[in-house]
């Protein structure tokens, strides 16, 4: 009988131990996961967002591995190719070029560029349609002849025009959200093979390499390791949702092909320059009436500051925005409308996104005492206004005419002029000119509209006496005997 009721305790102990042993694991076991399943498309695998929650509230996210099918699907429609002919047009020869077998011989080059509105309007590198006679846009198999907006040559950025509707427009992303380490593709044309996608992460950001021309270069790069090729010049830099963040423009390289660096512009100044381009045929340069240089660690300790980030004013422009501002030379910039600097490239994109006009916030050092100061930037011109720049295009002279801006007359000492661009071959090189040479007078008149000098070159015969100024400030005055 004892054995009995010894066996029983025994039992009923056991019992009671395994209710309270799992009571236990119920009440300390770590609380159950929460997940949000995200099918974005049918026929991909499901992404899953998971949050573990514990005691103390502190929230872990997981994914799947990174997908680009999407971003891949999302964007390829909206790269194009693009097809640049130069070479061809018969006014640009003599007869004696006939005569010695140099006479026209076509030249083809491509690249890449991306639909920015359903109506047409396209973006790409001034440098895949520079010196081009005909432009063709090939979309989906389909060609079509493409016209020029406009060019920047400060950002490497052109626009063209296809006349079709309801064309398949790339969504904006942000290049200010972008982030160092982010996944991005590359859509392009390498080597004439339509409609590539290469992947990578963004490796840096405000990376300047100077490669840029023009009187204003805007180097702020995205630096990525997705492979880029001759011919992705133009094309998208997309992230993984499909959204344009930067247009790829060069490589660092030297054999010509991809080593592991790419660079693009980024979208938000891209879009910024296109859509002046297309509104005003003109981009809108704010100017600051101030020239920069980085902080560099023998400045810093010249300068007597801590810290690398920011810009050093070097030179302000008499009767300029800074000066009317109150900045002066040594003066230290450290933010924008509240953004922080960098360096000189955050600098120059931060001013990229607004325009003459514009009142903005300067915070700055100066002998290591903050202040703050309220500039109004201008134009090219020393104005508020909206600028819209004279030009001439002719085949026949080889070359673009166009009025000299205010603060490049300040600099050559001219009160006015005609500035040579983009030459070609043609009737001006044959003289003996180059890019960049300003026409003050000819044969005694003042050159002042670039329409006027263009139609009146072409047409004119007898003693031509030209007078200027070489690209870099050399007086110059030459006659011509013209048939």
């Amino acid at each position: 009988m004892q054995d009995m009721m010894k066996n029983a305790k025994i039992i009923l102990l056991a019992f009671c131990a395994g209710l309270a042993g799992s009571w236990a694991f119920q009440q300390f076991q770590e609380k159950p996961v929460q997940g949000t399943l995200m099918l974005e498309n049918s026929n991909e695998k499901p992404r899953y967002q998971v949050k573990y929650e514990s005691d103390n509230n502190n929230i872990r996210d997981f994914n799947t591995p990174i997908s680009f099918v999407e971003a891949s699907e999302k964007s390829t429609p909206s790269v194009v190719f693009i097809k640049n002919f130069s070479g061809t047009d018969q006014r640009r020869y003599s007869i004696f070029d006939y005569f010695f077998g140099t006479g026209p011989t076509q030249r083809v080059s491509t690249g890449s560029g991306v639909i920015i509105s359903k109506d047409g309007y396209i973006v790409t590198n001034n440098h895949v349609i520079d010196r081009a006679e005909t432009i063709e846009v090939v979309h989906q198999r389909r060609t079509y002849q493409a016209r020029l907006i406009g060019t920047d040559k400060n950002t490497d950025l052109a626009v063209l025009k296809i006349d079709m509707d309801n064309l398949p427009a790339i969504k904006i992303g942000s290049s200010r959200d972008l982030r160092i380490g982010e996944w991005v593709i590359a859509v392009g044309n390498p080597f004439n093979l339509t409609s590539t996608v290469t992947a990578g992460i963004v490796s840096a950001k405000e990376r300047q390499i100077n490669i840029l021309g023009g009187e204003f270069p805007l180097e702020s790069f995205i630096q990525t390791d997705a492979p880029i090729n001759p011919g992705n010049s133009g094309g998208a830099l997309v992230n993984i949702r499909g959204e344009l963040v930067g247009i790829n423009t060069a490589i660092l390289s030297r054999t010509g092909s991809y080593t592991g660096y790419g660079f693009a512009v980024p979208v938000d100044i891209a879009m910024k320059i296109s859509n002046d381009l297309i509104k005003f045929g003109e981009v809108q340069k704010a100017i600051p009436g101030i020239d920069v240089v980085e902080i560099t660690p023998e400045l810093a300790e010249e300068m007597k500051t801590n810290s690398l980030d920011g810009v050093i004013v070097t030179h302000v422009i008499r009767n300029g925005a800074g000066e009317k501002a109150g900045l002066q030379k040594n003066d230290v910039i450290t933010r924008i409308e509240g953004f922080g600097l960098t360096g000189k490239g955050s600098f120059e994109e931060i001013l990229s996104y607004y325009y003459p006009g514009d009142r903005i916030r300067i915070e700055y050092k100066r002998n290591g005492e903050n202040r703050t100061a309220q500039l109004t930037l201008q134009n090219l011109e020393g104005g508020t206004g909206v600028l819209r720049r004279e030009f001439y295009s002719s085949n026949l002279l080889g070359a673009r005419l166009e009025a000299v801006n205010a603060i490049e007359r300040d600099r050559l000492g001219i009160s006015h002029g005609i500035k040579i661009t983009g030459m070609t071959r043609g009737y001006l090189r044959e003289l003996g000119l180059n890019n960049g040479f300003v026409i003050t007078q000819i044969n005694g008149e003042p050159a002042r509209n670039p329409e006027s000098v263009g139609k009146f070159l072409e047409k004119f015969s007898g003693r031509l006496m030209l007078e200027g100024v070489t690209p870099n400030g050399q007086p110059f005055m030459q006659s011509y005997s013209v048939r």
